[in-house]
């Protein structure tokens, strides 16, 4: 028998039946790390439907890792565990063959069901959920979890040490004249600097910020002004999309994008329910929790708070355009962008002074992003609102404890 797995499945249907998907993940049994993700949208189907076509894609998953392991089902299904189980009937045609396909996946001997509490089933309804919100279908692999633990950096360890070891057979006299011939590099300028990055000379790692946007709101699409004095609102479903693309390239930083960068390890996130929702998607597709700082916040409008900018202008004459031109104006009841960023700055001072050589993801708002972005460049707050931050839009920075920036022009991956 190979290794063991575990298998975490659910489907929903918004009607039953109405609009439906499924989620399902497998898990190392031993290590608990996800090896790989799968969900899918239905189209109109029942609720029991939706959560066999979980079962037999988390199974399939599982075979597709390795055909001959060990695979525990969990499910909030009772009447799906039963079923599979032999012990209840099955009456329905199209569950019957969905049991009949989940059946031929892997040896019956080889599969085992267990019925979960549906809380301790979330992540498997929350891939079900990301696939009815967007219409689509997720297929996700983990091969660095699927490596034995600890083998990548061991490995990663190893080639640095072997080039350790071949630099330290030089002599001393021999790195003191590679030192002094014209024309060499520095022994801190390693090649793994892409080009564009910005050039240290005295290797000090800086802590890198990814910026991401929350997703599309109601008050969005309607061109009002939303900041932080209401908890609300929640993202459209074109808002849930944007936050799952972001989330997924968010993701892919020091993997396949960005390589020289470390991979996130950390989240945290505006209070607001829309950045909230958004850095949900993001903690998802991380396998990381999500804390809330109050300093990552939308700027605070006010009395402008939900009014679209014609009514504003028509209230307050003159007030909003000196709002945007000054950056230091106030506006009623609220706070300037000169506020924002003296608040995100403190936040982004903080998670540099807990330790650099790290990524931490921070999710929030246009002008919250307009704010630490024009700080980290020193542009005064009078040209933020030049700064264009569309809605699920990704950003990048760096910051150096003595005070160095960089920032990578990232964009919107949503947007053609």
């Amino acid at each position: 028998m190979g290794r063991s797995l575990i298998v975490e499945a659910d489907g929903g249907s918004r009607g039953n039946p109405g609009p439906a998907g499924y989620g399902a993940l497998v898990r190392d049994a031993v290590t608990g790390a996800v090896l790989a993700e799968r969900a899918r949208y239905l189209g109109i189907v029942s609720n029991n439907v939706a959560e066999y076509s979980g079962l037999v894609a988390g199974l399939e998953a599982a075979r597709g890792i390795d055909s001959e392991a060990r695979v525990l089902v969990r499910m909030d299904s009772k009447l799906v565990v039963e079923q599979m189980s032999g012990r209840w009937k099955i009456k329905h045609d199209d569950m019957r063959r969905l049991a009949a396909e989940a059946a031929l996946v892997l040896p019956p001997s080889q599969v085992s069901y267990e019925w979960v509490p549906r809380a301790d089933n979330s992540a498997a309804d929350a891939l079900a959920n990301e696939a009815m919100d967007t219409g689509g279908t997720i297929a996700r692999d983990y091969p660095d979890a699927d490596t034995p633990a600890g083998s990548v950096e061991r490995t990663r360890q190893d080639d640095d040490a072997h080039q350790d070891s071949g630099a330290a057979s030089r002599s001393g006299e021999e790195e003191d004249r590679d030192a002094g011939r014209p024309g060499a590099a520095p022994a801190f300028d390693t090649p793994s600097r892409p080009s564009g990055a910005r050039a240290r000379f005295d290797g000090a790692e800086p802590l890198t910020v990814v910026l991401v946007r929350h997703g599309q709101t109601p008050l969005t699409v309607a061109g009002a002004y939303s900041g932080s004095s209401v908890p609300g609102p929640s993202l459209t479903a074109r808002g849930r999309v944007q936050a799952a693309q972001a989330a997924d390239l968010v993701y892919r930083i020091g993997r396949d994008r960005w390589t020289d960068l470390p991979r996130p390890t950390a989240i945290v996130a505006s209070p607001m329910v829309r950045a909230q929702e958004t850095a949900r998607a993001v903690g998802r597709r991380l396998g990381l929790h999500v804390g809330t700082d109050d300093r990552f916040a939308e700027v605070h409008f006010g009395e402008w708070e939900g009014l679209t900018a014609p009514q504003i202008a028509e209230r307050w004459d003159g007030h909003p355009e000196r709002w945007l031109a000054s950056g230091t104006e106030v506006a009623p009841g609220g706070e300037s962008m000169a506020d924002v960023g003296d608040r995100v700055w403190a936040g982004l001072q903080d998670l540099l002074a807990r330790g650099t050589g790290r990524t931490v993801v921070v999710v929030g708002h246009a002008v919250q992003v307009r704010a630490a972005v024009g700080r980290a460049i020193e542009a005064p707050p009078s040209r933020w609102a030049g700064f264009r931050v569309p809605p699920g839009s990704v950003s990048i920075l760096r910051l150096w404890a003595d005070g160095a920036t960089e920032l990578t022009v990232v964009g919107c991956p949503s947007e053609p």
